[in-house]
């Protein structure tokens, strides 16, 4: 079979090594489609997104359309004759319109073992809910949100010690590296789609303001998938003297808790333990407010912080 002519659409970091596979590989990749320059940092300057970063660095066109219901969206699409569309995090919904348009159909490099985790937010919600898997799913694209037919699938394990970082990087290539073999073995007719079990869907909805805040009323375990889930970004708060702390990073001491939920109930060079509603959580790396990302020790050190003292939620 001769090369695909294939139209890359895809916006954040996690979609990059997507992209350079897509270049790296047999096929043509005719054109880029990611979202339009944002407006980003203290000046709220424009700035582009990763994959067109990329794009334009490898030579490709890119476009930037608002959306994909519009006729131009289509125009643009249809002008670049695709045999297939490939789509990783790309972040706007495709209508049937442009889903009809390549001759092989679109295919989604998705970071869930799908039907588990549809949806904006399947890393953190993976890691939040205490999963001991994940993964990332390669599947054809249809109306529907993450439903369609699984081409392949791999899975990873998920320990204590994952954090949102290190996980979007390792499912970025895990998904990368998933995608090249996914298409050799289309191209060989060796795979064949089928569908999504009915059972075990749940949706990753985006994560809210609210669940950046701790409640130190819950479970240590609780609170540590919390501040793993949201390392780097956005960051598990809490207040401290009226002011806002980010725990970066920390270790679930599944104990019997000592002293109120948010209560400072002992200080070491390691950092600081602070009660739970059952267990404590110690704090190793903190965040203050305008500041950059440091050791809870240096921190504690920094503000004369006692035993005694009181986080607030």
């Amino acid at each position: 079979m001769p090369p695909f002519r294939v139209v890359f659409m895809g916006t954040p970091d996690f979609a990059v090594p997507s992209l350079a596979a897509l270049i790296a590989g047999p096929d043509h990749v005719v054109g880029v489609l990611t979202q339009p320059d944002r407006p980003s940092g203290r000046g709220m300057r424009l700035q582009p997104s990763p994959v067109k970063q990329y794009a334009l660095g490898q030579g490709l066109p890119v476009y930037q359309p608002e959306t994909l219901r519009h006729p131009d969206s289509l125009s643009v699409l249809q002008r670049l004759e695709p045999d297939l569309v490939v789509v990783t995090a790309y972040g706007l919904i495709l209508p049937p319109a442009i889903l009809s348009v390549p001759r092989q159909g679109c295919i989604n490099v998705h970071a869930s073992l799908l039907p588990r985790w549809r949806g904006a937010a399947p890393l953190q919600r993976a890691i939040l809910a205490g999963d001991r898997e994940t993964g990332v799913t390669i599947m054809m694209m249809e109306a529907g949100l993450d439903t369609g037919p699984i081409l392949a699938m791999e899975s990873t394990p998920l320990d204590d010690t994952m954090t949102y970082g290190r996980l979007h990087d390792q499912l970025a290539q895990q998904g990368a590296d998933l995608l090249a073999t996914t298409l050799m073995a289309l191209k060989g007719q060796t795979i064949r789609p089928y569908s999504q079990p009915e059972d075990g869907v749940t949706m990753a909805q985006k994560l809210t303001r609210e669940e950046e805040w701790i409640d130190w009323t819950q479970g240590a375990s609780i609170i540590h998938r919390q501040i793993r889930a949201l390392n780097p970004w956005p960051g598990a708060r809490s207040l401290f003297q009226g002011q806002p702390v980010k725990m970066m990073a920390g270790r679930d001491i599944s104990e019997k808790s000592l002293g109120q939920p948010g209560e400072i109930v002992a200080i070491s060079d390691l950092g600081c333990e602070v009660a739970c509603g059952h267990g404590r959580v110690l704090i190793t790396q903190v965040t203050p407010g305008g500041k950059k990302n440091m050791s809870a020790k240096d921190w504690i050190n920094g503000r004369r912080i006692t035993v005694g003292q009181q986080f607030g939620s």
